[in-house]
């Protein structure tokens, strides 16, 4: 069916209240009721602003949401996409022991268990299977969790919403489990165009089968809250018929899909009230409200977020999706917003969205920071989605204020709690940084405005490096070009305007259009140089993703990977890096095979130029399984460097070893034609000191 005219501003709102419900929440994971009440009362708002801890954390809830329907846009936007490809997307973004699941073990964490299977050639949906798995596995929460995302990409379509969310739950999860994700991804959907809560329970009802367990909770929730009319009084009711004590493993579907419909039948759709309702009751607080908050984000668009609570303030729309996808992590509630109404256009064959030129920070929707915030004097706000307005406050003569946002992991997010924070910079020295910045015409003074960014040094402290600088007077606009140098191989984490007066003014305003770069960089990827005596640096260390078994810092190699089974990888980059040329001097230690990587989109999605034990040299491509595209002879030598170069462009694919090019060819079977780069090792031993990445016509 036709799109709703609203449709990109409810998916944001959509992803607005799944992220507000799952930092909400988060705190009193796995807590009680009883608990929850006798330590906090009702739970209205955030708890870690009252307790001064962070709100914005690394969460499976979140990263899970937003990454696994991404398969839907790496197979090609096939409406009839499968599970066993879904699956497949599980083993290529899935960093194992790390990212997105909970990492519990086999046959307790539901996740893990499906992860572990898949891994070892059980494809989807026997992966997931009650069979396979038994009935308590099978039905824990997860497969609800994650079905947020393709719900927003069927807006008004439940039958299509449920089945593209059946299909990626039976990767890890079967029978009421099943309902469950069913009945929320329907209800989900249908909210784009019907705010009637009786009518999505109905739609959801729809969905699943009668005589289902899931359709009975429904209707026992329904007609507790006509007689109870008290949201406690009812709790109570499933706490006695649906509790954990009956439904056991790690964590039921069955009680918390309970309390879900719990707190949106008590809520009557106010949000703060149906949040509350569902966080307070307990049990898996987050998985319960992220989706709860998700679906009336959609049924109320951003209109559900205003007045009362500051909701979107705390979190200035950031999030983290730590996958093997590095250059993805970083991310903001806006951007995942594009990501998901593009994959809705795509499945309707429609052009994507790609306001003020594709810039990375556009702010295109009322109150939009895309991460943005203040350091010195200052507030931000976007009340209208045309730019980022800067009040900076009266400036003295030595005085700056700026605005910045993260492009890699900030200092206060290095010791990130709970899930591991792994992430690629999505901004990398030799790219081009342009921006365009407004002033207002009631400004009373010339104001003083650049670009800055923030990086780590050789001693893994903070740096602040100022741009292009330029005079704005009142009521006019300048455009700002930033070329970034090196910065001794420190990764940039924060990119921002910097903001001085000419002297003592009233408050000032500026408006930020956009802000953005694109393309490849032109760059060398290398340990900063450090001086002998001192520590060695250690966070430019975290701008890739690791894994392989060993990689230390103590050696004259910068990169010296080591792989026990299987393959290893170091990963950098991002999705928007596409022609370029990749080249590094390998030192060829013993290994089954080891070289570079291009277009490298995770662990299962890839071009790759490498040695193989045996005198041979071939370009691999790894895609749903690996595919030799060709081979050559090549009697290298161990402990022997060799210059290894491989070049990108559209389709065409080239390899060179020391000069001499080996191979030249078009793929043209769904070729690879974006993303960042690795070193790759299979069983053994590879090392080298730098990586180079430049454009490549």
């Amino acid at each position: 069916m036709p799109l709703p005219s609203d449709y990109l501003e409810r998916v944001y709102a959509g992803v607005l209240g799944k992220i507000i419900g799952v930092y909400m929440g988060r705190p009193v994971e796995n807590m009680r009721h009883e608990q929850i009440v006798a330590r906090y009362g009702e739970v209205r708002y955030y708890l870690t602003v009252a307790d001064g801890q962070r709100t914005v954390v690394t969460d499976d809830d979140i990263a899970g949401t937003f990454t696994f329907v991404r398969a839907l846009e790496d197979y090609g936007f096939d409406p009839n996409i499968t599970s066993a490809q879904i699956g497949q997307s599980w083993l290529n973004y899935i960093i194992e022991n790390r990212s997105i699941i909970w990492w519990g073990g086999l046959y307790h964490s539901t996740e893990h268990t499906a992860f572990l299977h898949l891994k070892n050639g059980i494809s989807a949906p026997r992966s997931g299977s009650l069979e396979l798995n038994g009935p308590i596995i099978a039905n824990q929460i997860g497969a609800q969790i994650y079905i947020d995302g393709w719900a927003m990409t069927a807006p008004g379509d439940p039958q299509r919403a449920a089945d593209l969310a059946e299909r990626s739950a039976r990767v890890s999860h079967d029978d009421l489990a099943i309902h469950a994700a069913r009945l929320i991804a329907a209800m989900e959907s249908l909210a784009f165009i019907e705010p009637g809560i009786e009518q999505l329970l109905d739609a959801g009802l729809a969905q699943i089968p009668a005589d289902s367990l899931i359709h009975r909770l429904v209707e026992d929730v329904r007609s507790w809250r006509l007689i109870d009319q008290d949201w406690r009084r009812t709790y109570l009711r499933i706490a006695e018929k649906y509790s954990y004590s009956r439904y056991v493993g790690g964590c039921h579907i069955v009680p918390n899909h309970a309390l879900i419909l719990l707190g949106l039948l008590y809520g009557n759709g106010n949000f703060a009230d149906s949040l509350a309702i569902t966080i307070t009751s307990g049990w898996d607080t987050d998985c319960n409200a992220g989706n709860l908050g998700c679906l009336l984000g959609i049924r109320g668009g951003l209109a559900t977020l205003a007045g009362g609570p500051d909701w979107r303030g705390p979190l200035a729309d950031r999030l983290f999706l730590s996958t093997a996808d590095g250059g993805r992590c970083i991310s903001d509630a806006l951007g995942e917003a594009y990501h998901l109404v593009n994959t809705g256009r795509a499945l309707q064959d429609l052009p994507p969205l790609s306001p003020k030129g594709g810039a990375r920070f556009h702010f295109s929707l009322p109150g939009s920071l895309q991460g943005f915030q203040v350091e010195g004097k200052g507030r931000l706000e976007n009340p209208l989605g045309n730019g980022l307005d800067f009040h900076v406050g009266s400036l003295n003569p030595e005085e700056t204020s700026r605005a910045g946002t993260a492009t890699f992991i900030l200092p206060t997010d290095l010791n990130m709690p709970g899930y591991a924070l792994d992430a690629a910079p999505t901004l990398y020295t030799g790219q081009v940084v342009q921006c365009r910045i407004a002033a207002a015409g009631e400004n009373r003074a010339t104001l003083q405005v650049g670009l800055y960014v923030c990086h780590y040094n050789a001693k893994d402290k903070v740096e602040f490096s100022s741009g292009p600088q330029k005079w704005i007077l009142p009521g006019q606009a300048a455009e700002i070009t930033w070329i970034l140098p090196d910065f001794n191989g420190g990764p940039i984490f924060e990119i921002g305007i910097v903001v001085g007066g000419s002297g003592p003014s009233t408050e000032a305003c500026l408006t930020m259009d956009y802000l953005g770069w694109e393309g490849c960089p032109r760059v060398e990827l290398r340990r900063p140089a450090f001086t002998e005596g001192d520590p060695r640096p250690e966070l430019w260390r975290r701008a890739w993703i690791c894994e392989v078994d060993h990689w230390e810092n103590r050696f004259n190699h910068a990169f010296r990977i080591i792989q026990n089974r299987g393959r290893g990888m170091l990963i950098t980059g991002t999705r928007e890096w596409r022609n370029y040329r990749l080249s590094s001097k390998v030192t060829s230690a013993i290994f089954q095979s080891g070289g570079i990587a291009a277009c490298v989109q995770g662990l299962a999605r890839f071009y790759a130029l490498e040695l193989v034990w045996g005198g041979h040299v071939r370009l691999l491509k790894v895609l749903d399984g690996d595919q030799v595209l060709a081979e050559a002879e090549f009697d290298w030598k161990i402990w022997q460097p060799y210059e290894l170069v491989l070049a990108v462009q559209g389709s065409r694919l080239r390899g060179w070893i020391d000069g001499i090019l080996y191979f030249d060819l078009n793929d043209d079977d769904r070729p690879l034609l974006d993303g960042g780069v690795a070193l790759t090792v299979v069983e053994g031993h590879l090392a080298t000191h730098a990586v180079n990445v430049e454009p490549f016509a």
